[in-house]
């Protein structure tokens, strides 16, 4: 596995820990259709929430908000659909963004940016 792809698995699995840690529950992770991956599906308060998380080993080159582009959005929302119609939910849902930041001693940050986009 290339070394990125171990730093993203690791950022996910830090973002999920994270977030179960303020009540979220977590459905699936890495769930994918068709050419889209949804790297966390998670419950809270009644919410099925579809996040995208993002490594950034710093901001030089932006924020990790800033890296979920209008292809990435759509294929999310299409993989979503599906999930929603397999499981049959009728509730609520919300795409949310998880930041993974180093900071200068290599801990995590995180950074969450709730109802990002849909």
């Amino acid at each position: 596995m290339a070394e990125h792809n171990e730093t993203g698995r690791i950022a996910e699995e830090q973002a999920a820990e994270w977030l179960k840690g303020k009540g979220y529950e977590l459905l699936e992770s890495n769930y994918r259709h068709g050419h889209a991956e949804i790297d966390l599906i998670m419950k809270h308060k009644g919410l099925l929430i579809f996040i995208e998380v993002k490594y950034r080993s710093g901001t030089g080159f932006g924020y990790a908000e800033e890296f979920v582009d209008s292809i990435k959005r759509k294929l999310l929302i299409k993989a979503a659909d599906y999930y929603i119609h397999q499981i049959d939910w009728h509730k609520d849902i919300r795409f949310d963004i998880v930041g993974v930041y180093k900071d200068k001693h290599g801990n995590p940050n995180f950074k969450s940016f709730e109802d990002a986009f849909y």
